[in-house]
């Protein structure tokens, strides 16, 4: 909070006191507090540069099956614009090798594109489909993006404690008319901003899934990153979990090192 300097001369006293007390007392709106708290958020995690991690995705079907996927991401940070991210395909051999790099927006349409090595060709992925599966999983592609503040409108919605966090949840709504929520409340602790559980919403207005997010680490003094997403569909009752892991910031990565054209050359 930015304190007022002791004022020498009585006049801007003066002027203060005569200012409409309305003036001085005007609350926010639901829309600016929501904003103000998505932009407080994103505040905190600018300037990390480039990260790599591990990752290993499980699936389960209502009867509690699991079957297992074992992937590598990268992202790297832009000034201008939203991140560049690459997820590359390790095991089982039915997606080894496959690549997936995504291009997020601050507005308009993410790129995304999807590297195929059975076809040894790379195939783009319309923005009609961002809602689509990722790989089987209860997990959009859109979800998979960086989540731009400038992607949605806000509302704050309540303060709420849970788990002995105390929380604002705000309502952001997708500006996108192909996304495949009509909107998401979010939960983010009110002493670190971190996300730790988003409710999606369909267009007709009915909960579709959840997402609880645990396990938080800090890294380099500054930059909160979860260890867990478990995302549960309400509608079919599978879920699924990715679990991030092997952090390592600073890697020093290159725009050519997220190039749609060496896709199938990452390793």
């Amino acid at each position: 909070m930015k304190i007022l300097k002791p004022i020498r001369l009585g006049v801007g006293l003066l002027t203060l006191a005569v200012l409409p007390l309305q003036a001085q007392q005007t609350p926010q709106t639901p829309e600016a507090r929501g904003l103000e708290i998505a932009r407080q958020a994103n505040q905190r995690d600018i300037g990390f540069g480039d990260f790599a991690a591990s990752l290993t995705m499980i699936l389960r079907n209502k009867h509690g099956q699991e079957t297992q996927r074992h992937m590598r991401t990268r992202t790297l940070e832009q000034n201008d614009d939203g991140d560049k991210a690459l997820i590359i395909f390790d095991n089982p051999g039915d997606v080894k090798g496959m690549a997936f790099l995504s291009f997020t927006h601050r507005q308009g349409s993410d790129d995304q594109w999807l590297y195929l090595p059975a076809l040894k060709r790379v195939k783009r992925i319309a923005s009609s489909n961002k809602s689509g599966p990722f790989f089987g999983s209860e997990f959009a592609y859109e979800d998979i993006a960086s989540q731009e503040v400038e992607k949605y409108t806000y509302k704050y919605l309540r303060d709420e404690t849970a788990d002995g966090r105390a929380h604002f949840i705000i309502e952001r709504d997708p500006e996108d008319p192909k996304s495949g929520y009509s909107r998401q409340e979010v939960w983010l602790d009110q002493a670190e901003y971190r996300v730790w559980k988003v409710d999606f919403y369909g267009r007709g207005g009915t909960l579709l899934k959840t997402l609880k997010v645990s396990d938080y680490n800090q890294y380099l003094e500054k930059y909160w990153r979860a260890n867990r997403w478990h995302m549960v569909n309400h509608q079919t009752g599978k879920s699924t979990v990715l679990t991030w892991n092997e952090y390592v910031f600073g890697n020093g990565y290159k725009d050519s090192d997220f190039n749609r054209n060496s896709l199938a050359k990452v390793r």
